[in-house]
């Protein structure tokens, strides 16, 4: 309006512009240069946009675009009041533009960082035969670096050598630039070798793309040949080569650079400063980064955002948000790179981080970020990993514009909330929508491979990989690698470790753990050593992943050994480290030097209580677990599921296990299916079958393993019908019965010692492919051979590719049980033969063998035998040899033997046995020798003077069982009567 006013006088009959119209009217040839005056005249007066659009009106109305000065004094004013879309328009309407007007026009959008633009009015023109010379390739070339439009780049580039400009320092650096900036290093250097004699800038040009590109020892060689040929550093060096050192952890140089920025007089500059702090922060000396931030009087914007990144980084969220809120009361305008940097801080907040987070996001918009694609992409993020993905979805489908980081950040979301399926459907639409993926998608879809154990699809993401080149990206590799190992697939992980051009410590350590978890303890000790061997240190990861191969008594020694490096390596205070040796120990069954490593600790996490606890519950100790479950509480650690996995087995009455329940569903654990299945193995250790069916009831029955536990309770409990009419049930519903299953549904057949129920279960093993499993193998044969049907038994075990111990034990006990001594005998030999060593089971069952089909003297030799093999014979042991002794009636020696036993608490059940061998003998000397013995080991026990009355009237000597009946009497000694248990007949019951 204020234009307008000072207008309207001119525009008045007697005004210039009146005049100008006159003129035009009736003497145009003496006008134009009037016209002109004018209109710089009133080019000069404007101030504002609005004041600057009627003169482009009239620019348009009185034919005035074709006066190039004119045009010139136009674009300027319309760049300086910032209404380029003006100069635009009116550089449009231009058929065949100068070549001055265009580099006039390139410059101004270059420097107004509208690099679209720039590249439109340079095709335009192209197009209108405008050439080209060394003013407009600088630009042009700038605006291809800052879009990463490399094909463009290339296209100028082939223009630039053929109108001859290719030796230009000044184009030939801004070449350099783009290359480097758009990842083509190898291009950008081959430009620089051309150069005769490369500048400062050129130089600096390269280094810096190489500090962009990550190629961190390339830019210290490019730093080192610019230093031999004496230049100077500028600032633009140092912010180049201080993230280097940075990321290559020589914090020493980084400082002595920060020293020679400082004598060469950049101390304050705010291109370096930023650099600096970032560089303090990655060596944890916060209070360097805080001290030169502090030291500066005039902070802009990339200052504070340093600051703020650094303490995001080092997840010090408290000291992040109040820097944020000091630069905005301090009137400093956040820009995109601040939200960027102070997002990520809500995920370190304990409590109300989504209300902060939210708070960010209404900043953002406030000040004008809320649109731009990498804080839309942070904000994404954030709500994804509070797990509010309607609000990350929301944000993500109303960007107006989307890119690749987008995209990665709802993938990335989707897989960090366990939705591996929409994170591959998301995959599918980003290349749909023409983006190409790139190692951070790449590695989401990997990672959602793994845990969907999609192993072909994981394959097919593999196959991408290599066709797009991402074959020697370290992350990309790893996280295959790492894919490869939770499939299981050693071989492959191997094959792709060697094909690997760079490895990393995570690559050894997944190869390391990919080992141990297919039970390789050899390979893993092997792999471990080529490690040391290529002079990589090994790291925390690595000795946790090492740890678990250590788990027999033997291999203690080369434990200790690992504990021994970790405590030189200084990595004793590691407390994951330390709960994987305290694991080790109780493993190897060295409980004592577990007990002192956990009790030694100065922190103790709750996985440092569960492995202590385990390692008590596997030595049966369960008194101490509760004793440590005690000593938690009161330490004010909170137990979680494994804590009460670890307590369940410790319960020594119902009581317990009842008060171990109540306090799992007050803390809310009691809902998670390996806790649940762990209370109705509990309760039916207590006869409480009643819970176990309410329980399963309860709990989720798309899971195999509650149907396994419930079927194991049936079986325990005597009701094989029971867990056998469970079997067509969970088939019904949908679930793939495991090897549990089967081994279950072998168990209560077995109880039921049906032929026809054995046959369909092998008949369902091998449709299935259970077959292939040694432990099903070893399960039928044993179920066959309980049958009765031998020869069956037989031939599956003669099928078997490989036998275990197992293999041979159920197959020597199943001729054994079916009377054939001689057999069992003969499967001992073939074992020996074939260089697998006996153990105290395998001995047992063959002594069981031989008392059942009554072979004394074969008995005793292998009885013998054991004990010259040097394993020291049991109470089960004993007990075979004296049944089998007392069957052949060598009762005597089996007396004997009982006598060496005593007063071991044991033998009493052995004397008991061999007193009911006297009475079928008629052997009354020594029923009574046992019987005065039994009565000084238990003289409560009613048995011995029943069975002696027996002998006494099997023998006629009825006046010795009447006296011994009368001292029943005295003694008031009462027999416990016997009962029965009835099974119906429906297998439904």
């Amino acid at each position: 309006m204020a234009f307008l006013c000072r207008l309207l006088p001119i525009l008045n009959p007697s005004s210039r512009l009146s005049r100008l119209r006159y003129r035009h009217c009736h003497n145009h040839s003496s006008a134009n240069s009037n016209k002109i005056v004018d209109f710089l005249y009133l080019l000069k007066l404007c101030r504002s946009i609005k004041e600057l659009n009627p003169l482009h009106a009239l620019l348009i109305v009185y034919g005035l675009e074709r006066n190039e000065l004119l045009l010139r004094e136009f674009f300027g004013s319309c760049f300086h009041l910032g209404v380029p879309y003006l100069a635009l328009c009116a550089f449009k309407r231009i058929e065949k533009p100068s070549l001055s007007l265009q580099n006039l026009m390139i410059r101004c959008l270059c420097h107004c960082g509208l690099y679209d633009d720039v590249l439109r009015v340079y095709l335009h023109c192209r197009v209108s035969g405008c050439s080209s010379n060394d003013f407009t390739f600088p630009s042009v070339i700038k605006a291809c670096a800052a879009l990463g439009a490399t094909r463009t780049g290339r296209e100028i580039h082939c223009v630039v050598l053929r109108t001859g400009f290719e030796k230009n320092v000044v184009v030939q650096t801004a070449l350099i630039d783009l290359y480097a900036k758009c990842g083509c290093l190898r291009n950008a250097r081959n430009v620089l070798d051309k150069i005769p004699e490369p500048d400062l800038v050129s130089w600096n040009a390269l280094i810096s793309g190489y500090s962009l590109n990550g190629l961190d020892w390339e830019a210290v060689e490019a730093f080192r040949r610019f230093f031999l040929m004496d230049f100077k550093p500028n600032v633009s060096t140092f912010a180049s080569m201080i993230p280097v050192c940075a990321r290559l952890r020589w914090f020493k140089i980084g400082r002595s650079l920060h020293g020679f920025a400082v004598k060469c007089g950049y101390l304050g500059n705010d291109f370096l400063v930023p650099a600096l702090v970032s560089m303090y922060a990655g060596d944890m000396d916060l209070c360097s980064a805080r001290n030169l931030f502090d030291f500066m009087l005039q902070k802009n914007v990339a200052t504070w955002n340093a600051m703020i990144f650094a303490y995001t980084q080092m997840k010090m969220p408290v000291e992040a948000f109040v820097m944020f809120r000091t630069m905005l009361q301090k009137g400093v305008q956040p820009n995109l790179i601040t939200f960027v940097s102070i997002i990520p801080s809500c995920e370190n907040f304990v409590f109300n981080s989504k209300s902060l987070g939210e708070s960010l996001h209404a900043s953002a918009i406030r000040h004008g970020s809320g649109n731009q694609l990498p804080v839309s992409a942070a904000l994404l993020s954030m709500y994804a990993k509070f797990g509010d993905l309607g609000s990350a979805n929301y944000i993500f489908y109303h960007m107006p514009n989307r890119d690749r980081l987008s995209w990665n950040a709802l993938i990335s979301g989707y897989v960090y909330n366990g939705l591996w399926e929409l994170s591959l459907s998301a995959f599918s639409e980003m290349q749909s929508a023409g983006f190409d993926a790139d190692e951070v998608s790449i590695v989401s879809i990997i990672s959602a491979c793994s845990k969907l154990d999609a192993f072909w699809l994981g394959k097919s993401v593999h196959t991408f990989t290599l066709r797009n080149g991402f074959e020697s990206n370290l992350n990309v590799s790893n996280a295959l690698l790492a894919f490869y190992a939770g499939c299981h697939q050693l071989f492959s992980c191997f094959k792709l470790f060697h094909e690997m051009p760079i490895r990393s410590t995570i690559s050894w350590n997944t190869l390391i753990s990919c080992c141990v978890h297919n039970s390789e303890p050899e390979r893993t000790a092997t792999v471990l050593h080529q490690m040391q061997n290529e002079g990589l240190e090994l790291d925390p990861v690595t000795l946790i992943s090492i740890l678990p191969i250590f788990t027999e008594n033997k291999k203690i020694g080369q434990g200790m050994a690992i504990h021994c490096y970790t405590v030189k390596s200084g990595f004793a205070l590691d407390i994951s480290l330390v709960n994987a040796l305290i694991s080790m120990y109780c493993n190897c069954g060295d409980l004592h030097a577990a007990k002192f490593l956990f009790e030694d600790m100065p922190e103790k996490s709750s996985v440092s209580w569960n492995a202590m606890m385990t390692g008590f519950r596997c030595r049966g100790l369960h008194k101490d677990v509760m004793i440590l479950f005690g000593r938690m509480l009161t330490e004010g650690k909170r137990p979680n599921h494994i804590t009460l996995l670890n307590l369940l087995p410790a319960c020594c009455n119902q009581l317990q296990g009842k008060s171990i329940h109540a306090f799992a569903i007050r803390t809310g654990v009691a809902q998670e299916t390996p806790f649940v299945t762990s209370l109705v193995i509990m309760y039916a250790r207590f006869d409480n079958i009643r819970l176990c069916r309410l329980l399963f009831q309860m709990g989720k029955k798309e899971d195999i393993s509650l149907w396994n536990a419930l079927m194991s309770v049936h079986t325990q409990m005597k009701n094989p019908r029971k867990a056998i009419a469970l079997f067509p049930n969970l088939l019904q519903i949908g679930l793939e019965p495991d090897n549990f299953t089967v081994l279950s549904l072998i168990a209560a057949c077995i109880q039921l010692n049906s032929l026809k129920l054995a046959d369909s279960t092998m008949a369902y093993s091998i449709c299935k492919g259970f077959d292939k499993e040694i432990a099903i193998n070893n399960a039928l044969i044993d179920l066959y051979a309980r049958c009765g049907n031998i020869s069956t038994a037989r031939k599956l075990f003669n099928r078997l590719k490989e036998k275990d111990d197992v293999s041979w034990s159920v197959m020597i006990n199943g001729h054994g049980l079916n009377g054939d001594g001689k057999a069992a005998f003969d499967l001992f030999q073939q074992m020996k033969l074939s260089g697998l060593k006996p153990d105290r089971i395998i001995y047992s069952t063959l002594l069981s063998a031989c008392s059942h089909s009554g072979l004394a003297e074969e008995g005793r030799r292998v009885f013998n035998s054991m004990v010259e093999s040097g394993i020291s014979p049991g109470v089960e042991h004993y007990a075979c040899l004296v049944d089998l002794l007392a069957r052949t009636g060598n009762l005597r020696e089996a007396y004997d033997v009982v006598k060496e036993l005593l007063p071991c608490k044991s033998s009493t059940s052995l004397l008991e046995s061999l007193l009911g061998a006297c009475s079928i003998y008629c052997n009354v000397e020594l029923g009574e020798k046992i019987s005065r013995t039994l009565f000084n080991l238990d003289p409560e026990n009613p048995r011995a003077y029943v069975m002696l009355h027996n002998i006494y009237a099997a023998a006629g000597r009825w006046a010795d069982a009447e006296r011994v009946r009368s001292e029943i009497g005295t003694r008031r000694l009462r027999k416990v009567p016997a009962f029965s248990l009835f099974v119906g007949d429906g297998v439904n019951q």
